[in-house]
């Protein structure tokens, strides 16, 4: 796939989010990093220790588990609102069409997330991890993806 000059590129993962400009041409594609951002992540079992809860039934008198709230994810989810927002706010400075490049599950929660404005410029997602690779490996696998 070629994306023309003046195209963002949004790779993120649940940590690290990178919005990158393409520079140069539809043929030979030159990233700039417009903004980056890192979030303090840990492990869910390192953010809360409360033990799954149980709910009871004032009826029958059941009980049932409640499944334990998985910290790391709530902070994934709430990263990807801050890379959207900052996506939005490079989107208003710039024209262009705009790719996405995320983890499946990341990409995912990005989708539900997408304002009208950027739906209406998005040009591709492609479910790829690069947020932590080069702008070459990623001007790659924006090249080798068929959109």
């Amino acid at each position: 796939m070629r994306i023309d000059n003046g195209t963002l590129i949004l790779a993120a993962d649940g940590a690290k989010m990178l919005i990158l400009r393409n520079d140069g041409d539809a043929k030979y594609p030159v990233l700039a990093t417009v903004a980056h951002a890192e979030a303090e992540n840990p492990p869910s079992h390192e953010q809360g220790t409360d033990a799954p809860g149980r709910a009871f039934s004032s009826v029958d008198g059941r009980r049932s588990a409640v499944g334990e709230t998985d910290w790391h994810q709530q902070a994934e989810d709430q990263f990807a609102g801050r890379a959207l927002a900052a996506l939005e706010d490079a989107a208003d400075a710039e024209e262009g069409g705009i790719v996405v490049i995320a983890p499946p599950r990341m990409l995912g929660e990005l989708r539900r997330q997408y304002s009208n404005a950027i739906r209406r410029r998005l040009i591709a997602e492609i479910d790829k991890d690069v947020a932590n690779r080069t702008s070459d490996d990623i001007a790659r696998a924006i090249a080798a993806h068929e959109g």
